[in-house]
Parts: C-alpha cells; structure tokens; sequence
C-alpha cells in the first residue's frame, strides 16, 4: 500500500507555531466539494461532542475521523463552549491547549477530507443550555465586543484555509430573539470575522431555535442553518435535558396530528377550538372499549365520556400533595395549585351502534390525554397518540380501520408530507433569496422506538435530498449516533471497538 507524508509547513496555521506536525495517511481523500454562502453543498455528516460541554472537555479523536471517511461521509460541526479555552474564567484571555486541540480537529479534516465547521453552542453572553450566561449578548454591549473577539480570533487563527475545508457556525439555535436585536448582532460578530478573513464561510442559524430563517441578514451574504428535531415529542422522547420530555407518549411515525389537552369551559385565555370536545367519529357498530392514557391533571378537572352526546363515563379528578392515583405530585407555586402526572389509563364501554363519540373536560381546570385506545370484541387495540399542546386544536379524529392509513385518521397526517410543508417550505423563501441552507443537527434520543426513529428519518432524509440540503446528526457516538448510543431495541455490531447500529448507518448511507 502505498503511503504518502505529509508535512504541515509551521506556520500556515497560527495555532501549530508552537508544535508543526507531520500525518501518516494512507491515501488522498476525495476532493471536497465547493462552498459557498449561496451554495451549500450537499455535506453529510456528524457533530463531535468533545468540546460541547466544559466540564466534559477532551481533546478530539482522531478514530473519529478516521470512521466518518471509511463510512463514506464528509462533514463534522463542532459545538463549543467558550468556557473551555479561556483563562480561569477571564473572558478576555485565551489559553493555547485547547486551541491546539482544536487546531488539530481542523488539520484532521484536511488530512481525511472532512469539512469541518466550528460552532459556539456556548458563546460569551450567549447559551440555550443551563446554567445561562451573567450577561446577554442581545443586550450587553460588553458580551457582544468580547463575541466578537472570540470569533476574530478563530479567524485569525484560521485565516487562508479555504472554505471547502472549513466554515463558521455562529451561534447555536436563537431562540424568539426580535429580527432587529439577532441582526445587529450578527453584523458585529460577521464584521469582527471579515475584517481578519474577508471571505471565511459563514453560518448564521435559523430564529426560534433553528427553525425559522433570518432573512434579517439576507444582505451580509452569509449561509443558514435550521434543525431536524420535528416533531420534538417523536425526536427528544425521555429526554433528560428537555423539560416535560419524560411525559411525551410513546412515539409513532407517521401518525395523525392531534392534540390531548382538554380545558374546561370557562378557561377563556385559551381560543375556542382548544375548548373544543375531543371527537372520534365511527360508526362503531359494534360495542367497544375505550382506553384514555391521562398524563398530567391541573388542579382538578371532570372528564366525561359521551356515546352520541349520552354520557356513558365520568370522572373527577383532584390533584393534591402526598401519594394518590397519580404517580409524580408537582406543586406550582406561581398558580397555587398541583399539576400532578398521573401516567395511567381509565376505560369506558362504548356501546354498538355510537356514530360519534366526544371527550371532554366539563369543570375545573385541564387535564391531558397522551393515548387512545380502542378495543372491538375479538380484536386487538388500536392506540393512538395524542400531542401535549398548549392552546391547540383539540384532536378531531375518525376511527376507520379499513381505511388506507387507518385505523385512525384526522384532518392532518403527520408524515413525510406534512414535515415537508412544515420544516422545508419555511426556508424556501431564503432560498430564493440566494440563501444556502444545511441542517446542522438532528436525529432521535436513544428512547424513541428504533422502527419511529428509522420511518421518521427517512422521511427527513428523502425530504433533505430533495432540497438539496446537507446534514449532520447530532452525535457520531452517544445516544443519538450511529455508535454507542446505549438503545434497548437494536442488534449491535462491534466496529472499532464501538457498538454500531448497522441500521441506521445503511439508512443514512443510502442518502450520502
């Protein structure tokens, strides 16, 4: 096998004065593509998380890299923490190893022809994680100089390398940031680049957490990055860090839109339709039984089964402290009430010949439901889930199960289609404004059903292909990832030392 050396010049990157460097490969990697703010190209890749969180701080694997080239892929994002190379906790003063390191990650990406893109996931002034920063980078005009000193910084360090092999992903996901606010600091931050690295690529993520894009910054002639987390109840499912996560129901892909919560008729601060009563329509011309999963109760609240507006089932449920019917108490001090879970299911007995069954809350406050279930004799159950919404259309569904996509089915299917209409066309518009587009993270906990996250993924995937968008899932290892992600329900296959999902390697691979 024939082996080429490569010497890297000391020098050629500010950060390797101190340590030049030479790589053994064993062969050149492919080319990689153009890239440019207009045209993204179609990267497909992985986050690397040794740098993500400072009390985790490692150094970057080189095994990494050298997976994501055997597996055919060509991208890695970088989400890092500031706290992680400044010096003891001052802002304003940098320390040269972890640098290095970082250097190293970028000389990697070169010597395997992998893109790489560094990100603050936590900027000076600037996190969605917890604990938040001291001061606001939308706000403080401190946070924002020392930001974009950072960012002038990593250009500095990087300034020549070209963009096929290297971009800037500013900050991660803004949350409901004013337009006007998130654009003035993006200005400042893109200033701070250029004016060390005129034509550094740049990333700019999408408003409302990745989701919507910032056509405020059309003009400064920069990329964007959205998210791969919708539905989020099917992709964080028993999500630690995600709070009300351990209360989604059980995910399913692709499923009927509907939610669960029913409110009682005097809450006026929710609209009209949320007040609705939950209808299954039938006919049920056989008797049947009915199973509700009710999830959390406020304060108290009655819920009613009707059969054909005849109340066939009722009940009152009253939240308080200690044990009960529930399983977790959570007492709200802002209201002065207990909103408690309960997590079981209650049943009733619809009879034969019922054309329109409703659920609905009658008095006191809310309650809701995460899971239909219904039985016909002789037949297993039917289930289905319902989402934990604020303030949403109550659930208006239709029980078929000789229907095509049955056996329940609703005015708006959650499917490829509808994550289309729903995550796709809201970036077409920057798009067509020269913007180029990517998803810089996405993918399901380690929760989810293997089959959800499987179906769900390649609806996202085939959609992504189709817009001509790259990539990257949020861990290469962990428990979104390809490897060692700690799943209850896959068959492992040993790689390198790692445990893989084989699965869902080929799902991704068969979208490269």
């Amino acid at each position: 096998m024939k082996h080429v050396i490569r010497v890297i010049v000391p020098g050629f990157l500010a950060g390797w004065l101190a340590w030049g460097a030479c790589f053994v490969r064993a062969a050149e990697p492919p080319p990689l593509p153009p890239a440019t703010a207009s045209q993204l190209p179609p990267w497909r890749g992985f986050n690397l998380l040794e740098k993500f969180q400072r009390d985790r701080d490692a150094p970057f694997r080189e095994q990494d890299f050298q997976i994501i080239r055997e597996l055919g892929f060509n991208f890695v994002r970088l989400p890092m923490d500031y706290r992680i190379w400044i010096e003891d906790g001052d802002w304003n003063r940098f320390r040269e190893q972890p640098l290095r390191e970082i250097d190293q990650a970028v000389a990697w990406g070169e010597q395997y022809g992998i893109h790489v893109q560094l990100n603050f996931h936590r900027a000076p002034g600037y996190t969605v994680a917890r604990p938040a920063e001291a001061k606001s980078l939308w706000e403080d005009g401190e946070a924002q100089r020392v930001c974009a000193a950072h960012w002038a910084m990593f250009a500095r360090r990087y300034r020549g390398i070209p963009n096929p092999r290297l971009s800037f992903n500013l900050l991660n996901e803004p949350a409901e940031i004013e337009p006007e606010v998130h654009g003035a600091v993006v200005r400042k931050l893109v200033a701070a680049i250029r004016a060390e690295d005129p034509d550094r690529l740049i990333v700019v993520d999408g408003r409302s957490w990745g989701q919507r894009p910032a056509l405020e910054v059309a003009d400064l002639g920069v990329a964007q990055a959205t998210r791969g987390y919708t539905p989020s109840d099917v992709t964080h499912y028993r999500a630690s860090w995600m709070q009300g996560a351990d209360r989604f129901p059980t995910p399913r892909w692709p499923r009927v839109q509907g939610d669960g919560t029913l409110y009682a008729p005097h809450k006026t601060d929710v609209d009209d339709e949320a007040r609705r009563p939950l209808v299954i329509a039938g006919p049920f011309d056989q008797a049947a039984e009915l199973r509700m999963h009710v999830m959390i109760v406020s304060d108290q609240a009655t819920l009613v089964v009707r059969a054909d507006g005849q109340t066939v089932w009722e009940k009152r449920f009253v939240s308080g402290p200690g044990e009960g019917e529930w399983k977790h108490a959570e007492y709200r001090e802002a209201w002065n009430i207990y909103q408690n879970t309960y997590d079981r299911s209650y049943r009733a007995e619809i009879p034969g010949g019922t054309r329109q069954v409703e659920l609905a809350v009658v008095g006191g406050d809310w309650l809701q439901i995460s899971e239909l279930g219904l039985r016909l004799p002789e037949s297993e159950e039917d289930t289905v889930t319902l989402r934990p919404g604020w303030n949403r259309p109550t659930a208006q569904l239709r029980y078929q199960p000789a229907a095509p996509g049955g056996p329940f089915l609703g005015d708006i299917q959650e499917d490829r289609q509808w994550l289309w209409e729903t995550t796709i066309e809201p970036w077409r518009q920057a798009q067509r404004q020269g913007i180029g587009v990517m998803v810089g993270e996405f993918g399901c906990h380690r929760y989810t059903p293997h089959p959800v996250v499987l179906a769900w993924m390649e609806d996202c995937l085939e959609n992504w292909q189709r817009a001509g968008w790259g990539w990257a899932l949020w861990n290469l290892r962990g428990s979104f990832g390809i490897l060692d992600s700690g799943r209850e329900d896959v068959e492992y296959e040993d790689f390198h030392g790692h445990q893989l999902d084989r699965e869902l390697l080929e799902l991704l691979q068969r979208y490269r």
